[in-house]
């Protein structure tokens, strides 16, 4: 496709007009934005010509990877034959209720009933309603606090910046709101040093009782985690730590919720996160990956119980516009049906997820200042570390990690920098090819950046 502006154009075009998320807008007009114009596969494309390998699948989202045709020849088909119609109001299209139908199909056992949404940040915003209406439904209309994690990441509307632990968003907007309270992450390398992992799961999975004891159980209506935090800089429990966190909520009788919006739909190479962490909430959340990002969708799911609750409780007054959008629904199917039929899910489980897991810690585990190496099915990470004998991080955290994030950026490859933690998320189509081609850039950049910390005196 050829573009009739030149990137001087349009970058002079976004910084009159384009306020962009996350983002140092005055810092931003000044060096100017990076021009995406179209992309394939794994690959980005921007408006010099520059080839980029996304080695973060967007915003850990495209999961199914660019350039498919059938979906955008879906979308065309259904906004001809129906564009736009709601859900409220007794309605229902047949997009979303074939939409429905296959979620229950690749849902685990006992989740037959989701509630549609726009985005991972509406879905935990309606997820909080629905806890909170069950518990009122229930005759426990006490049962109104919410657990998180700090460092946890749910989004960024009101509901989901508080629930997640991230500081520099409650400083923005007088969060968290009431109800909502915070426990420690399950990071092993910072908070459990000596201690086994099975030893160091259990110690963290009982931050949550201590939290619970606190509050008072009669008080807490659900504890809320990613099974792999994300924006966090991937952290990975033990393994021993969902079950004991499944125990405890079920112990004192808390509604135990997953957000999968980043884990969901293949990412660890099982459906859902929690199918490998061995746990079962009552309620998850869900985004990202149930389009692979060619439209704007979320959906939460809820088990049979919970649904059953919440229908005894007459009108559950929520929803969105375009809750169940027949465009979003029919482009939903036909990604979700990709990924299982092309057997793209289970080839992240049974192929190219161990050969990532085998290349990326043969890679980095011998770097001075990369420790913590691990990762899963397709979400990996590393921490940047001043000295590893000693598990030392550096001071002033972040800025090594956006030193060699923008390194990674100047080489064509697009990895994350979460704090210190370098994060790593591709399309799960990736071949095992590209898989060497990522790591072999990705070690280049590495050696470039060590060197620089040496240069700068930073080592």
């Amino acid at each position: 496709m050829k573009h009739q502006r030149s990137t001087a154009q349009w970058r002079e075009m976004d910084a009159a007009h384009h306020l962009h998320p996350f983002t140092d807008t005055a810092s931003l007009n000044e060096q100017g934005v990076r021009m995406i114009t179209h992309a394939d596969g794994i690959y980005l494309w921007d408006s010099e010509g520059n080839k980029i390998l996304d080695g973060m699948a967007g915003l850990w989202c495209v999961n199914i990877g660019y350039g498919r045709k059938d979906l955008p020849e879906v979308a065309k088909r259904q906004m001809e034959e129906l564009a736009y119609y709601n859900t409220f109001f007794k309605t229902s299209h047949p997009a979303v209720v074939e939409l429905s139908h296959l979620l229950a199909e690749v849902a685990p056992k006992g989740f037959d009933h989701v509630f549609y949404t726009n985005s991972g940040s509406e879905s935990v915003d309606t997820m909080i309603r629905m806890v909170r209406r069950y518990w009122d439904v229930k005759g426990k209309p006490q049962k109104k606090t919410l657990i998180g994690r700090w460092n946890g990441y749910h989004g960024s509307t009101i509901g989901g910046a508080s629930l997640g632990g991230m500081s520099y968003m409650h400083e923005q907007g007088d969060l968290p709101i009431p109800g909502i309270v915070h426990v420690q992450q399950p990071w092993h390398y910072k908070y459990g040093k000596g201690m086994s992992a099975d030893e160091f799961g259990k110690l963290a999975a009982s931050w949550i009782e201590d939290k619970i004891l606190e509050v008072g159980a009669n008080k807490v209506a659900a504890f809320v985690g990613e099974p792999i935090q994300g924006a966090g800089g991937v952290i990975i429990p033990p393994a021993s730590y969902w079950p004991e966190v499944q125990r405890i909520c079920r112990k004192y009788d808390i509604l135990l919720v997953a957000d999968e919006v980043i884990c969901g739909f293949g990412r660890t190479g099982h459906w859902f996160g929690q199918q490998q962490f061995g746990f079962t909430p009552d309620i998850f959340t869900t985004a990202k990956g149930l389009s692979s990002g060619y439209m704007p969708i979320g959906a939460v799911f809820v088990n049979n119980e919970v649904a059953t609750t919440l229908a005894a409780g007459g009108d559950f007054n929520h929803g969105f516009t375009y809750s169940g959008h027949p465009v979003a629904a029919a482009v939903a199917h036909a990604n979700v049906k990709a990924l299982r039929d092309e057997g793209i899910v289970a080839a992240v489980q049974e192929d190219t997820g161990p050969y990532m897991q085998k290349r990326w810690r043969e890679a980095f585990s011998r770097f001075e200042h990369v420790d913590d190496v691990r990762g899963v099915g397709l979400i990996q990470a590393f921490t940047l570390v001043k000295d590893k004998a000693s598990q030392t991080l550096f001071d002033n955290w972040g800025e090594i990690g956006l030193m060699c994030r923008d390194i990674f950026f100047k080489h064509g490859l697009i990895m994350r920098a979460c704090g210190d933690h370098i994060v790593s998320a591709p399309p799960l189509i990736i071949s095992k090819d590209q898989i060497d081609e990522l790591i072999t850039t990705a070690v280049k950049c590495m050696e470039i950046f060590e060197q620089q910390l040496k240069e700068r005196g930073l080592a």
